[in-house]
């Protein structure tokens, strides 16, 4: 079982930092001690700080709670024609994916630390992988690209905000099909300049292949505009239906539908 990608005092930490909040101008907003956020940070929990300090975050306290006290995370995500791919790059895990429906066409996405084993699954199934999309450039996401593009003979594309040696350049709204797979280029900036998602349909329950924009009970850190990351996050991924399967580039898969409902950073706005 893959482990959430972070607990609420990440979650606590992005949000101040996108914020732009020192300690000391988020004790005096919240009305709690420099030393009690500084221990929330540590993990160390505390309702009441944690309370006070959410509100101040624009954070949902039901949802940062059960983060807290270790109450949720996502339903196990079961798809045919969707395979999971956690690897390892240095000490972070990292996912990839491989897509397919009702055929030998595959698509992947992302390589991650290590493209071996997705290249076994694509071999055992005799499938042809015919596309690799990248959600983002990022060390960990594009480790093994060389040899999945080698093994694959596949074409590389990337968004045109981020490039990538070797890849083509495409913009958002750029679609694909790929035997019954239909696939819609959404750009979700704000972790990573170029951060792009992939919205699929054609399995049983549509897909979106969100990289670190969105994860379960998170999001990636805000590393070029935190308000950005935010604001597609929730026009852009969370205005799809429910059901939608999301794969974050760490952590489990979880849907539209749960992040709606746990996640501290969106809970209760749509």
């Amino acid at each position: 079982m893959i482990a959430l990608e972070d607990g609420f005092a990440d979650v606590i930490g992005k949000a101040q930092r996108g914020l732009r909040l020192s300690d000391t101008e988020l004790a005096e907003k919240a009305r709690v001690s420099s030393q009690k956020i500084r221990k929330l940070r540590e993990g160390e929990f505390d309702e009441l700080a944690l309370l006070r300090i959410a509100g101040v975050l624009n954070l949902a306290t039901r949802a940062l709670c059960e983060l807290a006290l270790g109450e949720w995370r996502p339903e196990k995500v079961e798809l045919e024609g969707l395979a999971q791919f956690s690897t390892r790059f240095h000490d972070v895990s990292v996912n990839s994916y491989l897509l397919s429906s009702r055929g030998r066409e595959a698509v992947a996405f992302d390589s991650g630390g290590d493209c071996a084993a997705l290249l076994g699954l694509a071999t055992k199934q005799d499938l042809t992988i015919k596309l690799i999309l990248l959600t983002h450039a990022h060390a960990d996401h594009v480790a093994d690209l060389a040899q999945l593009r080698e093994k694959s003979g596949a074409p590389v594309y990337v968004s045109s905000r981020e490039p990538v040696p070797g890849a083509e350049l495409i913009e958002e709204g750029k679609s694909f099909r790929v035997g019954k797979l239909n696939i819609e280029t959404r750009l979700t900036w704000g972790h990573s300049k170029g951060g792009m998602t992939y919205v699929v349909n054609g399995l049983s329950r549509p897909v979106a292949v969100v990289g670190d924009s969105l994860f379960a009970g998170s999001m990636g850190g805000g590393g070029n505009s935190y308000e950005d990351a935010l604001r597609n996050n929730l026009e852009k991924i969370l205005t799809l239906p429910d059901e939608t399967v999301l794969c974050p580039g760490h952590g489990p898969m979880t849907t539209v539908g749960e992040e709606k409902l746990h996640n501290p950073f969106f809970a209760g706005q749509i």
